[in-house]
């Protein structure tokens, strides 16, 4: 059996490592996944990510399947426990690159809007006045001439968060194929190069087929050695899709 390609470690230590979390690993076994970051990286590293003793591998927070970027792990229960309360007390700031269809209505904003489940679909949530608190707030990065790329910092950490509310102010994700069906095939060059010309007797190929998110950047208090700030950079579908745009989609 062909091994999985190495996670690109970020930072590590004694009590912690992040990685570079690809689209399409999730972040925990389950729901009839096969590999999973959890999995793959305690492989990696040689550290076991059942039971109870330490070192181990332990989850502290997820991205969802198809978002890359900064996904941080503990190796031991009491890391574990204070860097989830960090999360669980808001005092962890995320940051997210998310290209989005549709023009910014300006150069920043709010989302205030609470989150709960779809009424009619067991896998999508939406804003609804029933839900919990949500807020997210983003600045316009960059302007295309169908898309924008915005810096977005959920203040909360509901499920979906980023992607309902950025769809509740009519900015859905590029590329969403739960939220946003019909870009489902992905982001292609022909939708926004005017004198595209496709290769004669070859599909055209998406440019990034995925969720347009990426989370860039965490911050956090490091439990023995105090504030710390870990970015991941851009994956390559990400950075060239980005490049197309400024190449033909202004």
């Amino acid at each position: 059996m062909p091994q999985p390609p190495s996670l690109q470690v970020l930072y590590e230590d004694a009590d912690v490592v992040a990685i570079n979390k690809p689209a399409g690993l999730a972040s925990i076994p389950g729901r009839g996944e096969k590999v999973s970051v959890l999995e793959d990286l305690a492989a990696q590293l040689n550290l076991p990510c059942t039971g109870s003793d330490d070192p181990r591998l332990r989850i502290v927070h997820r991205l969802d399947k198809e978002t890359s970027g900064v996904l941080l792990l503990a190796k031991n229960l009491p890391t574990q426990r204070a860097l989830s309360e960090q999360f669980q007390n808001g005092t962890v700031q995320k940051e997210y690159l998310a290209l989005v269809g549709g023009r910014a209505g300006g150069q920043a904003g709010q989302i205030k809007a609470a989150i709960g489940p779809h009424p009619t679909s067991r896998d999508r949530m939406a804003a609804r006045k029933d839900g919990k608190p949500a807020l997210t707030e983003w600045q316009m990065i960059e302007q295309f001439r169908h898309y924008t790329l915005l810096r977005c910092f959920p203040r909360t950490g509901r499920t979906h968060q980023i992607r309902v509310h950025l769809l509740s102010i009519g900015m859905p994700l590029a590329v969403d194929a739960l939220y946003h069906p019909r870009t489902a095939g992905g982001l292609l060059l022909s939708s926004f190069k005017r004198d595209y010309r496709p290769t004669r007797g070859e599909d055209e190929r998406p440019l990034i087929s995925r969720l347009t998110l990426h989370a860039e950047k965490l911050s956090f208090s490091h439990p023995t050695k105090g504030p710390m700030t870990i970015e991941a950079p851009l994956p390559k579908d990400f950075r060239a899709t980005l490049n197309q745009l400024r190449n033909h989609g202004r």
